[in-house]
Order: C-alpha cells, then sequence, then structure tokens
C-alpha cells in the first residue's frame, strides 16, 4: 500500500495568535500529511537583526531547527505604507516601541497617517522552512490594501483592524472569519506556497 509519509516540524513563533494562523493554513493544504509541534518554551527568543524579511524569517527557522533537532518553519511579516515611504516595513511588530502592543502599533500608525488622504499599503510575508537534512526554502506571500481611517472588527490580530484587502468586500482583515482572512492574505499566501513546497519534497511510504 503508498501513502504518504508526514512533514514534522516544530513552529518557531512565540506568538499564540501567529501559530494558530500557521498551523491552520498549513494543516489546511497538507491534513494528516503535516505534524505540527509548537514552539518548546525553553528555547529563548530569536533576536531578528535581518535588515529583510527573508532574513528575519531565516535566522528563526535555522536556530529552532537547531536548538530542536526537528526541521522548523518560521515567518517574518512586514506592513508597507506608501505614504510612510514604506514604513513600518519589516519593523511592523515593533513599530511603537520593542515592547509595544498590538494596539500600540495601531495607534501610532493611525497617527501618522492623520490627514493623509492617500492610505495605499501592502501585507507580505516570507516563510521559511529548514528541513532536518539541511535543505531550505521560502515562499512569498503579499497582498494589497488600504489603511482605514479607525480600527474595525474584534478578529484576527496585529495591523488586522486597520488594513482593509483591496480584493475583498471592503471589510477590514479583522470583520472577517479566520477562513475569509486566510484565503486573501500575505500570510496565506506565503504558507500555501511553502506548503505545495513541503509536499513536493515529501517522500512516500510504502
Amino acid at each position: 500500500m503508498t501513502g504518504e509519509a508526514e512533514v514534522e516540524l516544530v513552529l518557531a513563533t512565540a506568538n499564540p495568535d501567529k501559530a494558530a494562523e500557521v498551523r491552520d493554513i498549513l494543516c489546511s493544504v497538507l491534513g494528516a500529511g503535516i505534524v505540527l509541534h509548537g514552539r518548546p518554551a525553553d528555547v529563548p527568543e530569536v533576536a531578528e537583526t535581518g535588515d529583510t524579511l527573508e532574513e528575519n524569517a531565516r535566522l528563526k527557522a535555522v536556530a529552532l531547527a537547531a536548538a530542536t533537532g526537528l526541521g522548523a518553519v518560521a515567518d517574518d511579516t512586514g506592513l508597507a505604507v506608501d505614504a510612510l515611504g514604506g514604513a513600518p516595513g519589516v519593523y511592523a511588530s515593533r513599530y511603537a516601541g520593542e515592547h509595544a502592543t498590538y494596539a500600540d502599533n495601531v495607534a501610532k500608525l493611525l497617527r501618522e497617517m492623520e490627514g493623509v488622504g492617500e492610505r495605499g499599503a501592502r501585507f507580505s510575508t516570507v516563510a521559511y522552512a529548514v528541513l532536518p537534512d539541511g535543505t531550505e526554502f521560502s515562499a512569498v506571500g503579499d497582498v494589497e490594501g488600504v489603511i482605514s481611517l479607525a480600527p474595525r472588527g474584534d478578529g484576527g490580530f496585529g495591523y488586522d483592524p486597520v488594513f482593509v484587502p483591496v480584493e475583498g468586500d471592503g471589510r477590514t482583515f479583522a470583520e472577517m472569519s479566520p477562513a475569509e482572512k486566510h484565503d486573501l492574505s500575505h500570510r496565506g499566501r506565503a504558507f500555501r506556497a511553502l506548503a505545495g513546497l513541503l509536499a513536493a519534497r515529501r517522500p512516500e511510504r510504502r
């Protein structure tokens, strides 16, 4: 009998909201073909010292693979706002400071956007995997949108209450169900592409 062997990976993110999204997206594509372990509590935070999303995603994946002996999957996400010259960019998660909350970052963004008419923006995610044999690969997901005048919705996390995807129906990501958001989002696109790469690498079990 022929079947598909499982891909076993540890999630590099320490953010429970992001971990839940990554798990949902990868499992929706690979189903029982993937086993995802949570990030071990005793593994220290990985400093995001890279200048690009890919560098930061790789730093986290490589560090968790080395610490656990398993394959690892990570991502890094940026928000580029046209009127702010691409800010906050790679520093999106710490826009209002190193220990900023989601609300702090959103509040700072809206202050910076006060009186601004051009509100175009894009989310970008780089998803990165390191396999136990040392193989590394990545995938990118982008979504265009606009920054709303005020937060709307109770779902999602991060900048979701103020990001309205152009391909949507006028709702922010925070006003959508998780499935609706994943279908359009940067993270959904990046991890669906990564899932395809993982599936292609997966050996058959006989």
